[in-house]
């Protein structure tokens, strides 16, 4: 009976003691919670048999900012934009005629506050990054099959010749991978599929159709004629009868878009010379055919470099179009030139003169040149000035390659 009394006592001894702690335990957690309510909620205790478990403050699990809404925000709707892009290749692919339907103002904004070019320079960066040798052919092969790639055109076929992935964007080919057509006048600058070509007509430009750039908005200003051959245009004319500079000719435009496995170089497509540069920096949405046919003015929204100058029938420009993950537009003669910096102002643009006192010719290039390159695929533009009879050989939505006939007169 003692005994049975003496353990009773144990027991509820026991029982006092740990009603106790676990007192301390709500008084220590009342008065964190009266002393630091706003600054540093207090943590979750729990018992797990001999185990004490502390779950995170309730404040610091997660806290939500403005900018995590709008990445996400944006980063969902860009997706769903790519899904809806993928239905309208498919329709396209059947013959299918598809209806032009214009983002709203809100919605461009939306698709702008996704930090595309800070996600650009991070893929700058990764491309730099040096791969084991064992890990080359696996990943080069995976983009090859993604996109399509036909490396029994590169010079160097062997994977792992290529050090980083922007070496193998960067591939040269073969010489007699891409013939240059010397009959025509003007050729492809690159690989690709023709979006929309034809004349400018009231100052517009057609990136695909039904949908239009401005030619102004897109070019800038008019360059002085003290760097070109030109002559000065009455000042009651309109920007695009300013660029015309011969009588009887007109405005052309041709635009080329780059897919991601496609050859990533450009070439100078005809004879000219180059007098002059100007850097757009901008954003740097995707410019694939669904969202130029989404976002009216695309085109100048986009980072962006124009090349401009003369050819025999006088002005001609070549503008290459920076695109999400395209933040890197590189002139082999232009070493002044740094596309997709941190910093920069919008609506301004830099400009750059290749006429000196040393050189009144600027930058003469040659039919097939070397020009350029992207990081990855993109968009070319080009606006020519040439005679009424000058005529395309082309179809909207083929695919082209380097060096074949664009047009001639």
């Amino acid at each position: 009976m003692a005994a049975a009394v003496a353990r009773g006592g144990v027991a509820a001894l026991r029982r006092s003691s740990l009603l106790t702690s676990s007192n301390f335990l709500i008084r220590g957690n009342l008065c964190v919670r009266t002393g630091v309510l706003w600054k540093h909620p207090p943590s979750r205790t729990f018992f797990s048999d001999r185990k004490k478990l502390h779950t995170a403050p309730v404040g610091q699990v997660f806290r939500l900012r403005p900018f995590h809404v709008l990445v996400a925000t944006g980063g969902g709707y860009a997706g769903y934009r790519k899904y809806e892009d993928y239905k309208l290749e498919q329709l396209e692919k059947r013959g299918i005629e598809v209806p032009v339907k214009l983002a709203s103002e809100w919605e461009v904004a939306l698709y702008k506050s996704v930090p595309t070019r800070l996600l650009s320079r991070a893929w700058g960066r990764l491309n730099q990054v040096e791969l084991p040798t064992w890990l080359r052919k696996p990943v080069y092969s995976l983009y090859i099959w993604t996109f399509g790639v036909n490396m029994k055109e590169a010079a160097v076929e062997d994977l792992h010749h290529y050090r980083n992935l922007s070496e193998f964007f960067r591939r040269k080919l073969k010489p007699q991978a891409r013939p240059v057509c010397c009959l025509h006048s003007v050729i492809s600058p690159s690989d690709g599929k023709i979006l929309n070509f034809g004349q400018v007509k009231n100052c517009e430009v057609e990136q695909v159709k039904g949908v239009t750039y401005s030619l102004e908005s897109f070019l800038g200003p008019r360059i002085s004629t003290e760097e070109m051959h030109f002559s000065q245009a009455p000042p009651g004319n309109s920007f695009q009868q300013q660029l015309v500079t011969k009588e009887g000719n007109e405005l052309y435009h041709c635009v080329i878009y780059l897919a991601p496995g496609d050859y990533h170089c450009f070439h100078s497509p005809t004879d000219w010379r180059v007098s002059h540069r100007r850097h757009f920096p901008g954003s740097l949405m995707s410019v694939n055919p669904g969202v130029a046919r989404w976002i009216k003015e695309l085109f100048c929204h986009n980072e962006r470099v124009v090349l401009t100058g003369d050819w025999k029938h006088g002005f001609f420009s070549l503008t290459a179009v920076g695109a999400t993950n395209v933040g890197s537009i590189r002139i082999y003669f232009d070493q002044d030139l740094h596309t997709n910096s941190p910093c920069y102002s919008k609506g301004s643009y830099n400009d750059f003169s290749f006429i000196s006192n040393n050189n009144k010719e600027g930058i003469p290039m040659r039919k097939g040149e070397h020009l350029g390159e992207f990081n990855l695929g993109s968009t070319i533009v080009l606006i020519f000035e040439a005679p009424k009879d000058f005529k395309f050989h082309l179809k909207a939505g083929q695919k082209i390659r380097f060096g074949e006939a664009l047009g001639s007169l």
